[in-house]
């Protein structure tokens, strides 16, 4: 039998990687999946994104119930949690999902091979070598025309600690056989609220340590601002500026010593500590120093617009690479741009002004572009228009009118550069956000683009008028 030679392989199962293989296989490329686990949807689908988000939802129900009797509900009350009933719908949801892939796996014809990827060297004659290792040590060789490393990412730790029962990341809070009655959560980027969010709503006595000077520090400042308030009247603790010492094990659970800025070391003592310090690059054993022109700076991948790096013929996508926000959709995009770029389709690059950023802590956060800080500081002549969700009829209807939209314009041609929210649905009100710059739209094109009334994303109109002194509702 002559050696299968595929036009693409892939390394990597996540959101990056299986994208990209569903696309080239619509675009009739001969296609080779490589995942060391045995189920596709990486750290998103199984240990991130989608059972984070079902646990959210959760909580938001369970908060709507303790309000019942001002809905009009009585003698119904909170209820009491149910945690396995809760994890059982987890599970259920992530395993629905990951069928799902497999289907799609089959639908788009792709080859799946199950193992761990290495790559062995540069091209020979065109095409590459990589050594798949299956999980029972057994090893075999895959060649491609083309390699696209989409290897993801792991949770970072604290220097001497190391994840357990009582330390965690992502991944073993997402697993625990009871709600603690308190969490320490350090580190305030979308791992840490979301998941301060998930506990506060389910009556964990909450903590929240951030080194930088604000919560979400991403973020707009005025957004940062917002959620520290938001969160304080919920009753979730927080300190900024504030410097973790060290995190000691007990009996009962840990003791975490902290010191904020100019003040004296404080000690917590909480059943459970979340380490939510951000995520590392997985390139480590994956044959990247066989690879000589492959540039890797901190153990992130350098590539080009089209996610290319110096070896020809091989890319990387998602959370390995350089300079990228480590998000699903990110990488989910890279991908397809990479393999309409090897198909010799026309492709986009991605535009990383153009990339939203949604946390789902409770109230959201959803934007894109640049914040007011950012604008200034390219040089922009900026006006900036903000619309409160106190002043939208929907919010209040659905009892969430925390927050506002911040739209950030160029104050000469009225361009939009960037949009902010933090509220009701903004995740999803962050979509019209997203067109509207890709689409470079201005002030006047939205001020004069019809939303429905009632709803939360008339917000947006409001927003965008208010950029010119001239929001109806506010």
């Amino acid at each position: 039998m002559p050696e299968t030679i595929y036009d693409v392989a892939i390394i990597g199962g996540g959101p990056g990687g299986y994208t990209a293989a569903f696309r080239a296989g619509q675009l009739g490329l001969k296609t080779c999946l490589i995942e060391k686990d045995d189920k596709l949807g990486g750290t998103c689908l199984h240990v991130g994104c989608i059972p984070t988000k079902a646990l959210l939802f959760n909580a938001e129900v369970y908060d709507h119930l303790k309000a019942a009797e001002e809905y009009g509900i009585d003698g119904l009350g909170a209820g009491k949690l149910n945690w396995k009933n809760i994890q059982d719908r987890k599970n259920k949801i992530v395993a629905k999902h990951t069928k799902g892939l497999d289907f799609l796996v089959r639908k788009n014809k792709v080859e799946r091979v199950l193992g761990f990827g290495k790559l062995t060297g540069p091209a020979k004659g065109g095409v590459h070598t990589i050594q798949v290792t299956a999980p029972g040590g057994v090893a075999q060789e895959v060649k491609a025309k083309n390699i696209i490393l989409a290897t993801g990412s792991y949770a970072r730790m604290l220097p001497g600690l190391q994840a357990d029962d009582k330390v965690l990341t992502n991944i073993e809070i997402l697993s625990l056989s009871a709600i603690p009655k308190s969490l320490v959560i350090i580190g305030s980027g979308a791992v840490g609220v979301e998941f301060a969010s998930v506990y506060r709503s389910f009556d964990a006595e909450v903590t929240v340590i951030e080194m930088l000077p604000r919560l979400v520090p991403v973020e707009d400042e005025e957004v940062s601002k917002e959620l520290l308030r938001t969160f304080k009247k919920k009753g979730i603790n927080c300190f900024v500026n504030t410097k973790v010492d060290k995190v000691e094990k007990t009996k009962d659970g840990v003791v975490v010593s902290f010191t904020p800025q100019g003040e004296t070391q404080q000690r917590l003592e909480a059943e459970k500590v979340l380490v939510a310090v951000g995520r590392g690059p997985n390139t480590e054993k994956i044959g990247l120093e066989k690879t000589p022109n492959v540039k890797v700076e901190r153990s992130f991948v350098h590539v080009n617009e089209w996610m290319e790096t110096g070896e020809k013929g091989i890319y990387a996508i998602g959370d390995i690479v350089a300079g990228m926000p480590q998000l699903a959709h990110v990488g989910a995009m890279a991908g397809i741009v990479a393999v309409t770029r090897i198909a010799g389709k026309r492709a986009k690059p991605i535009n990383k002004n153009r990339i939203p950023g949604c946390t789902y802590c409770e109230p959201q956060i959803g934007s894109v572009g640049l914040t007011e800080t950012k604008a200034k500081e390219a040089g922009h002549q900026i006006k900036v228009g903000k619309f409160p969700f106190t002043a939208n009829s929907k919010a209040t209807i659905i009892n969430q009118h925390e927050g506002f939209i911040k739209v950030v314009s160029d104050a000469k041609y009225g361009e939009i550069l960037g949009v902010h929210i933090i509220g009701p649905i903004a995740t999803e009100l962050v979509a019209e956000a997203v067109a509207v710059l890709e689409l470079e739209g201005t002030v006047e094109d939205l001020m004069f683009t019809i939303h429905a009334h009632p709803t939360v994303s008339e917000g947006m109109l409001d927003a965008f008028s208010a950029v010119e002194g001239k929001a109806i509702n506010a």
